[in-house]
């Protein structure tokens, strides 16, 4: 069984769940998951995991992550995207400069309210049923996180732009937010997710090119370990004679490891064995003194 992260180029007509079907016959394995929808029509990163790195699913959902996007000004559409029905056009009377300030105005936090074509479930029911229902329920505004925009092309009424921003956020629910704030309207013409968390657009590899890796059986050099996850946190090596204390799940004190460090209270660690192979996520607990499990990874 393959264990670890694939990050999947996804194109274009694929369901993130069409992906993971396909993997699963491409990899000859049942056990794999991916880490957080993408839209039929988006492409880009999908970070898909395999075997005992499926644990990693729910932690991935929740990582920041960056897109290129193409905004339609003067259009507005029921799914906030070209996909759906047209509900109003109009002119596009902003100049570049008066777009560019709009566009800006919306670094930093905001409160979004989520589409109703999205996965979010209301009352156990995913709103883009109810959507297609013909169906529309209040939905509370959240609030998210733009760190990044940068304008990479203007040609109104397309401008294309460059967002990273916190988990949650809806780029299609921004375009259309970006468009009222200008007073004509805006919908999403194109999205491709360039980053979840330390994944990239550049290290991923398409359906197509897994599947001749396949036959190479070269799908090793494409799969990448469950600890490359979590990259930014900082290591722990445990000391030989404690190794066991781990490999049974348990908590372990800062003079078990040979960093002998305590890191602040909540945040997540790396830890590994004295051999140098990974164990899984432990956080620092400040009323005990010790590393407490967050997930653990153990083969």
């Amino acid at each position: 069984m393959l264990n670890g992260v694939i990050v999947i180029h996804k194109e274009a007509g694929f369901t993130s769940h069409d992906v993971v079907a396909k993997m699963r016959g491409i990899c000859g394995q049942k056990k794999i998951g991916h880490t957080g929808t993408l839209d039929p029509q988006a492409t880009g990163v999908l970070p898909v995991c395999l075997g005992s790195a499926t644990k990693l699913c729910d932690m991935l959902t929740d990582k920041d992550k960056e897109y290129v996007a193409e905004l339609l000004l003067g259009v507005e559409t029921d799914t906030q995207d070209t996909t759906g029905k047209v509900l109003r056009q109009c002119d596009v009377t902003a100049d570049e400069e008066q777009v560019e300030a709009a566009i800006r105005s919306f670094l930093g936090s905001y409160m979004q309210v989520p589409p109703m074509y999205s996965a979010l479930k209301v009352n156990g029911k995913k709103l883009y049923e109810l959507a297609r229902a013909g169906k529309e329920v209040e939905r509370e505004a959240r609030k998210v996180t733009i760190y990044e925009l940068e304008i990479l092309d203007i040609q109104l009424p397309v401008v294309r732009f460059r967002v990273a921003c916190s988990k949650g956020t809806y780029i299609r629910t921004l375009c259309a937010d970006i468009g009222e704030k200008l007073g004509c309207g805006g919908t999403m013409k194109s999205l491709m997710r360039t980053r979840v968390g330390d994944y990239s657009i550049e290290n991923a590899v398409t359906l197509q090119t897994l599947e001749k890796l396949r036959d190479e059986k070269r799908i090793n050099e494409v799969l990448k370990p469950a600890d490359s996850a979590f990259l930014y946190a900082p290591m722990l090596h445990m000391k030989e004679e404690f190794t066991k204390v781990v490999d049974n799940g348990n908590s372990f004190f800062p003079n078990q490891t040979a960093e002998n460090q305590v890191h602040p209270a909540g945040d997540w660690v790396r830890v590994y064995r004295a051999d140098d192979s990974f164990v899984g996520i432990y956080a620092y607990d400040n009323t005990r003194t010790w590393y407490k499990p967050v997930k653990m990874f153990l083969s």
